[in-house]
Parts: C-alpha cells; structure tokens; sequence
C-alpha cells in the first residue's frame, strides 16, 4: 500500500493543470485556483481518500497523458490501461460531505476519446448537485492575503465522540516572503500569519468564528494553544470561550516542506467546518488611522441629521426643540478624543473611537455602548461636526442641539460661594470666658466685629442662663463670667 500511495504522489506531482482539475472533478472537488494549489489539494486526496477507484483514475490520466505525448513524437503508442467493465464512480460533494456511489456499464466506451475531449475543454463531466460554500464573517482585525484551505466540513469517520481531522499543506515561496519579511506585533509573533478558522457548517448567512468542544489543534509534531476560557462570575452561567483565528505559524514549516494539521474534536452533533487563511493581522491603532482616512463625516452632513431628528412631526403630540448630547464616554467616562458612532444607530450620542476599539482588540463584541446594538467596524463613523464642537467647548460636558442644528453647551451650576449670614463659631479660643470679646460698633483696631454663640445650648437654656446673669450681676459686684453649659442637679461630672 506504502508503495500505491508514493507511485500515486510521484504520478500526482507530474500532472498538468487540465489532469489536476480532471482528477478534482472526479471526486468532486473543486477544479478552481493556482497549480500549486491544485496539487496540494490532489495530494490530500492521496494521501487520506486513496481508495482504489481514485488510484485506478490517477494511473489512467498518467497512461493517457503519456500515450498521446509517445504518439505525438512518433514512437510506437502504449495501449493504455483499460477499465473494468463497471468503475464505481465518487461523486463527493464539496466539503467532505457523504459521498454517493453510481455504478455505470462502460461497455464500448472510448476513454482516450472522452479523455481527449475533456482534456481540450470540450467535454463535460456528469452533473453534479452543488452545495452551497460556508462563508465565515469579515474580521477587521485580520486582512485575508491568501485562501490556503475552503471552508470543509469536519466529518466524523466513526461513532466515537472524540474524532480526528487531518489536513496537508504547503507553503510558497512567495507566503513564505510575506510571513518572514513581515513586522513583529510582539516578540515572536508576526503579523503575517496562517490561522485556523472553525464555525457551524451553515450555508444560510455568514458565520462567526466558533469552536466544537474537546477541541485541540496539532500542528506537525507539537500541539498548538487555543484561547481559554472567560471566568463566569454570575451563578449557574457557563464560562465562554473567545472563539478567534488560531495562529499557527510558529509551528509551520516555512519552507516547501508539506505541514499537516490535526484537528481533533467533540462529535456531539453539531456539524463543523474548519478553513486555513494567510492573513495579516492590524491593530486598533491602524484601524483608528483607517477610520480617520475614510470614516469621517463631513460636519454639514452631521448638521442635516441632526434638523432630521428634530423635524416636527405634526402627527405627534410631543414637540421636540432639542436634544442634550454629552461629550463624556460612556466607556470610560472621560472626555471624548475621536467622537464615533455606527450609521445604523440612531441616537446622536458618540462614544470615543480609540477606546472602542482597543476594547475589541481585546475582546471583540462590536457592540454599541449606547444602544446595546451591533456596531462593526465597517459601519462606524466619525462625527465630524461633534469633532469641531470638541475644539470650540473646552469648558462644558454636555451639548443642547437645536431644531435648526444649531448647538449652545450646557455648563453645570457651580456651587455658590457667598459670606455666611448666621452667627460665626470660634473654635480653640484662648479667651478666659471662652469666647472673643465683642468690640463696639465701630470695630477695634479697625477689626470687624462678630457675634460669638455657643452651640452647645439650646435656645431655651441659652435663654434662662441670661435671665439668671442678669439677676447675679444685680446681686454681686461685678460680672461674672458665663458658663458654658448647665448641669442638672444630682449630676456628677466625670472628671
């Protein structure tokens, strides 16, 4: 078997363009795409799906392609090989789905002839229903460079529920260029990278990145890290995992040497497809830059939907004549730097573009902060007339827009600071009563005067002491000095 499968390689590695896409179209693969990518993928079928039948069909386009070259150059022609008088046909839908058998007579058939039809791009193969592709969703951190693998769905090869997917590739030269002569993002970690991607194999819309579960991804001979998963701190909440491209170029072989990927995964049900890209991964400051480049709306444009929001509306019976528009952050509650906001929102308040995006970096949800709705990246605006309202209110956080798009800032009330109208307390008064002594009218030394009152007495108490000084003034000499708080009677102080 070991010596079928090289003969078969050495056959493969051979084959011309038109072979390649004959031998693909037979097994129902896809026939599009470069050379290189014709025999990567012609060698995964012999290297995991060679069964006698494929074989059988390798060996035939080889006799056929060398017949017709040994009869072109005048040497006597080979018989080539003749078929059994029934060939099980593969016709297996993309993606690795079931593969459905035919079996048709081939009695009196010319397969020189067909081969020769085909080969010249006048023959059909039989029909064959076309399913329709998985599409993963555009990442706008991750620029696609190059399509490495489709989308194929993982297929399960027996009722155990840990299942094993190999995958072969090969790298150019000109990828490895690109991956090698690209800039670091951080130690050891290119921005030129081949990533794995996995979603649900569901044709209906464009999936996002989701991984089946006992996932893990071996790479050659070394198994590769997959992202973790997100503490949960809520009761009877299952932790999530971030489901991203899986970079795996530190474990490729960045040479014309073959790489094979196992994915080894749950078989719980659910049907998954798994997809290979070059892609060249940006950060949130270059996408910022993008954003300033290509996003910004012109302020007059900004005016217009502002009159729209507030255009009367006579069938309401709610006249709105302004709307208040902060310039904090609901983010990160400070002042808005790049005033940004997706043009499918529909609400006037901004949030700041730089940290909005550093956030998804980090953990991409692109969901708006304001109104809790989907805001992508291809759908994000800068607000060009908050922007130049930012530059001209330095000393307000908040803005009233008015129903013909005009603005004035809302500025906050500051606390009022004026002279104290009551009685002033003295505190730490080395007086000997306890309290200052009160000048006369005209003041002492050009001082103003001030009432002293002791706060430790009540209205009434305060009042029943003046009565009792007054009548001891009458009783004694002279004044004597006021206390500064009553004791009931059977009371002990203390000290």
């Amino acid at each position: 078997m070991a010596a079928e499968l090289v003969e078969a390689k050495n056959m493969v590695m051979s084959f011309r363009v038109s072979d390649l896409q004959m031998l693909l179209g037979y097994v129902g693969r896809s026939k599009s795409g470069l050379k290189h990518e014709l025999v990567t993928r012609a060698l995964q079928l012999v290297q995991f799906d060679c069964s006698p039948e494929v074989f059988k069909k390798i060996k035939e386009l080889y006799e056929t392609r060398y017949a017709k070259k040994s009869s072109d150059s005048g040497q006597p022609q080979q018989q080539p090989h003749r078929p059994p008088e029934t060939l099980s046909i593969h016709s297996s839908y993309d993606r690795g789905s079931t593969v459905a058998r035919t079996s048709i007579s081939t009695t009196n058939i010319d397969y020189p002839a067909i081969y020769g039809k085909y080969l010249n791009g006048l023959g059909r193969l039989p029909p064959k229903v076309v399913k329709p592709e998985v599409r993963l969703v555009k990442l706008p951190f991750y620029n696609i460079l190059d399509e490495l693998l489709k989308p194929t769905e993982l297929v399960p090869q027996n009722n155990e529920k840990l299942q094993e997917s190999p995958c072969i590739f090969a790298l150019t030269s000109r990828q490895v260029d690109l991956i090698r002569n690209s800039r670091e993002l951080q130690p050891g970690v290119k921005s030129v990278q081949v990533v794995l991607r996995i979603c649900y194999t569901d044709t209906s819309s464009p999936q996002e990145d989701q991984y089946p579960p006992n996932i893990a991804v071996k790479v050659n001979h070394s198994y590769c890290s997959v992202p973790g998963y997100y503490p949960s701190n809520k009761p009877g909440v299952e932790p999530k995992r971030p489901c991203r491209p899986i970079n795996l170029t530190h474990l490729l072989y960045l040479s014309g040497a073959t790489n094979r990927i196992t994915v080894t995964w749950g078989n719980y049900g659910k049907s998954y497809s798994v997809g290979l890209y070059l892609v060249r991964q940006l950060t949130s400051a270059e996408l910022l830059q993008k954003l300033k480049t290509i996003g910004v709306k012109h302020p007059e444009l900004c005016k217009t939907l502002v009159k729209e929001k507030l255009r009367l509306d006579p069938d309401s019976e709610i006249a709105t004549t302004g709307v208040r528009v902060s310039l904090i952050c609901p983010l990160v509650k400070m002042r808005l730097s790049v005033p940004c906001r997706a043009e499918t929102c529909a609400h006037l308040q901004c949030f700041d573009a730089v940290f909005y995006l550093q956030m998804n970096e980090k953990k991409p949800t692109w969901m708006c902060p304001v109104c809790d709705k989907p805001a992508p990246y291809d759908q994000l605006i800068i607000d060009g007339l908050l922007s130049k309202i930012l530059t001209e209110c330095e000393d307000a956080d908040e803005i009233e827009y008015m129903a013909d798009g005009s603005w004035c800032p809302i500025r906050a009330e500051k606390e009022r600071s004026c002279s104290p109208q009551c009685p002033i307390l003295v505190l730490g008064s080395s007086d000997v009563n306890g309290l200052l002594p009160t000048p006369n009218s005209n003041g002492e030394n050009g001082k103003v005067t001030a009432d002293v009152v002791d706060l430790t007495l009540d209205s009434s108490s305060s009042e029943e002491e003046e009565e009792e000084d007054e009548e001891e003034d009458d009783d004694d000499d002279g004044p004597q000095p006021k206390r500064r708080c009553s004791y009931e009677k059977d009371l002990v102080s203390a000290c």
